[in-house]
């Protein structure tokens, strides 16, 4: 059921994948609901579905079954030009691996989704790239190309790319997988502030010392929300299992 003030509602979303006679259920029946403004973290074990819900949140795949609501729009059966449509529209994505283009400058790499959107003038493209880069301490770098900034830098220019066309929500994936602790700290930091600012986040994230910084928690389990008893229970007998099989793991150090 759809909340008041969401801008996500998935319900009873499933994701079977077919490779010759075998079928992988990557998604089982998982409702979720995102309100306006809200930061929210995504965990769980390798092989959950974490890439395949946010693959179905960004619209860059389609469920097998189930609705998707985005914004008021039920977006689940649309076809591929009208998901591209939408997802440049509405949502704002920051990759692990920043995704930047070398051979752009910061301000041409940030600009870049309002050229593909069309309707905006030169004037405002430029405007919103300013606005977008001092959101997140990067106007002084706008002349810069990717390769004279660092990881952290090149990950803060990602963050402005999501933000400049004004998305319903923030989708990050694993956005500090690829920076040392320092700058993945300051990255957690920049995002907790946009999420101040008012901003909708959904953050998929293997660390729970950055799922700490979000304002909600959901866990997925072998492709189903679970609840945080429910998880930690099921991830003890993983770990049983896993024992039982190669024997008690030793810690590094220990």
């Amino acid at each position: 059921m759809t909340q008041p003030n969401a801008v996500i509602t998935l319900t009873g979303i499933r994701k079977v994948f077919q490779a010759d006679e075998v079928e992988t259920h990557a998604l089982s029946d998982v409702h979720l609901n995102i309100r306006r403004g809200e930061f929210v973290s995504i965990s769980g074990p390798s092989g959950c579905g974490k890439t395949t819900l946010l693959s179905i949140l960004g619209l860059l795949d389609t469920a097998s079954t189930g609705i998707y609501v985005l914004n008021g729009h039920d977006v689940s059966a649309l076809n591929a030009a009208q998901r591209a449509r939408i997802r440049n529209a509405e949502i704002g994505f920051i990759f692990q691996a920043f995704n930047l283009i070398g051979d752009l400058t910061v301000q041409e790499n940030v600009e870049l989704p309002l050229t593909y959107r069309g309707g905006i003038d030169a004037h405002e493209r430029r405007a919103r790239v300013q606005e977008a880069l001092e959101r997140v301490s990067m106007a002084h770098r706008a002349r810069h190309y990717p390769a004279q900034l660092s990881g952290g830098q090149q990950q803060r220019v990602a963050v402005a790319r999501a933000l400049v066309g004004k998305p319903a929500i923030l989708l990050a994936d694993e956005p500090t997988g690829n920076l040392d602790s320092r700058n993945g700290e300051a990255v957690m930091q920049l995002l907790n502030e946009l999420h101040q600012g008012g901003a909708t986040l959904c953050m998929v994230t293997h660390d729970a010392r950055y799922a700490d910084f979000a304002q909600r928690k959901v866990r997925l389990f072998d492709g189903r929300v679970v609840d945080e008893e429910t998880f930690e229970r099921l991830r003890r007998e993983d770990e049983q299992r896993l024992d039982a099989l190669i024997g008690p793991r030793v810690e590094v150090g220990a």
